[in-house]
């Protein structure tokens, strides 16, 4: 039977040697110098823009901790997962660009693998939160009447606990990190599954319950938020000047999380489609060259959410120490201050002259 066992996995490795095991050296960089000197510029500048602005959030976060709302508390753990990414994996691939080389071994891969996955799950699976509360928020009203600082604590181990358990797995024995087929960076194996089913399972299951089922409640929610704002407009518009403030309020903070999440899925996409490509298409058929430019756009994922709440010119409460004060267009004639206390939220509205 151990015989038979072992001409089954020396057929399996004959049929598909992935490209980590085809080489002595799997760490080497295969692009040139100048291509890795340019990729650790990018990560360089991706990474201090990273880390100041949501090191930012999270500072500003800190001096108020104890009066963040829900929302504002799943605002700050995406802060701390991006900046996670940043801090914690970077370096790693910014140095390994500079050497031409990955410098760090197999330990260090594993290590690298890890935390990315680590983070990045815990950004989607964050961004899947905010997108339900908004949902729930828009949709039924009456949602926030009992949404607690406690139930988003709670939430939030759950984050934590999900995204340990599945960037985990690899080491159970069903999975594993393995090097970029650029050599300079590392992520999950994608490649088990060009060797057997169980590899396969491995790979379907990652992105199942990390990529294709939070994306669908992603767009669920902003679908069917999308329809009941055009429902509700009219309806809106006969209320009183506190109900339409609340609802111009509730439709910026929801404008901010769509873009954020459309951010992060537009970073990763490129990626997942290379690495299921890699999984189950044609073996090496993706060239290296072109392997490294989505790698390097979902490395890129966790700078754009300081700057998204730039563009969208609006605070959350938790960047400021007096509230979350948005700021209308020049053209509009009236600005709205708002100030949240424990128990309720006060609208005032000024006139400009």
């Amino acid at each position: 039977m151990s015989g038979m066992a072992s001409d089954h996995n020396t057929s399996s490795q004959e049929e598909y040697v992935p490209h980590y095991l085809q080489k002595e050296d799997p760490f080497a960089s295969k692009l040139s110098r100048e291509a890795d000197i340019i990729a650790g510029f990018y990560l360089t500048v991706i990474g201090i823009l990273s880390t100041l602005g949501n090191g930012y959030v999270i500072f500003m976060s800190s001096k108020r901790k104890k009066k963040l709302r829900p929302a504002e508390i799943m605002t700050v753990n995406l802060a701390v997962c991006d900046l996670g990414i940043s801090v914690v994996g970077k370096p790693f691939s910014i140095i390994s660009f500079f050497s031409h080389r990955w410098m760090f071994g197999w330990i260090g891969c594993r290590w690298y693998g890890w935390a990315g996955f680590f983070f990045g799950c815990g950004s989607l699976i964050t961004m899947t939160a905010v997108s339900l509360d908004r949902y729930l928020k828009i949709c039924h009203l009456s949602y926030g009447t009992w949404l607690k600082r406690h139930h988003a604590f709670i939430c939030l181990a759950i984050i934590w606990a999900y995204a340990t358990f599945w960037a985990t797995v690899p080491f159970a024995g069903v999975g594993s990190y393995a090097p970029e087929p650029f050599g300079t960076s590392c992520t999950l194996d994608w490649w088990l599954a060009q060797a057997s089913v169980a590899g396969q399972a491995f790979v379907l299951s990652i992105l199942f319950f990390c990529l294709l089922f939070p994306t669908a409640v992603i767009v669920f929610s902003y679908v069917k938020i999308i329809l009941k704002v055009k429902s509700s407009n009219k309806e809106v518009a006969h209320y009183d000047t506190r109900i339409q403030n609340s609802h111009i309020l509730e439709m910026k903070l929801t404008k901010v999380a769509m873009l954020i999440c459309a951010g992060f899925l537009l970073a990763w996409i490129p990626y997942a489609v290379v690495s299921v490509w890699s999984a189950f298409g044609q073996p090496d058929s993706v060239p290296i060259q072109f392997s490294v430019v989505p790698t390097l756009l979902a490395k890129s994922a966790a700078m754009y959410n300081p700057i998204i709440y730039q563009v969208i010119d609006c605070k959350f409460a938790c960047c400021r120490s007096g509230g979350l004060k948005p700021k209308n267009s020049l053209k509009k004639s009236r600005t709205y201050t708002i100030s949240a206390d424990r128990d309720s939220v006060a609208m005032n509205e000024t006139q400009l002259e």
